[in-house]
């Protein structure tokens, strides 16, 4: 059922601001998938933080427009399920990655990120970028572990010292030489 035109501006006002706020989005193709496949994408997307849309091209190039998925316009082709990732950047490439494992008919056509648009060949890319905690841990790790080298070099140098330190002042040859010569002092009473 073809949509009026105020059922079309009200698609393009939802779908609208959610591009504007997206960290990435991609376009796929689901032509061929069920109903019952269709909406269980829906539902890991709503649990992972992605926000799903089937719509017509032209709504969703002029829903894009002014956005940083503006770059997705031209390319939008075919029957198209739009994601955008709301949470993490490679949130919406980790659903549509991990959906078409088991469904074949799910094919990623444009991947958007940072105002560039790419081949749906990039999906793994944008899929491996590491969630908000994984961020967090990653740059922890590599904090921590410039504290820990100094502190391991630090310590080398105390270890370094203390084991200088543990050598006698005088060596075994000195003191036999001393003792030889007959060099005691007498203590005088006053």
């Amino acid at each position: 059922m073809a949509l009026a035109l105020d059922g079309k501006k009200a698609v393009v006002e939802e779908l609208a601001p959610y591009a504007a706020k997206a960290h990435s989005a991609v376009a796929a193709e689901y032509r061929g998938l069920t109903v019952a496949e269709l909406t269980s994408l829906r539902t890991v997307a709503r649990e992972t933080g992605v926000y799903l849309r089937v719509v017509k091209n032209t709504l969703a190039r002029r829903a894009v427009a002014g956005t940083p998925f503006e770059c997705m316009q031209d390319k939008m082709v075919g029957p198209l399920i739009l994601a955008f990732s709301m949470e993490d950047p490679g949130s919406a490439g980790r659903l549509i990655k991990d959906f078409a494992k088991t469904n074949d008919k799910l094919i990623a056509k444009i991947v958007s990120i940072d105002g560039e648009a790419y081949d749906g060949s990039e999906l793994a890319r944008l899929a491996s970028l590491p969630t908000r905690d994984q961020g967090i841990s990653l740059i922890m790790a590599l904090m921590l572990a410039s504290v820990e080298k100094l502190a391991r070099t630090l310590l080398a140098l105390k270890e370094q010292r203390d084991s200088g330190a543990a050598e006698p002042a005088t060596s075994d040859s000195e003191v036999s030489t001393e003792a030889e010569s007959g060099t005691d002092v007498e203590a005088t009473e006053d």
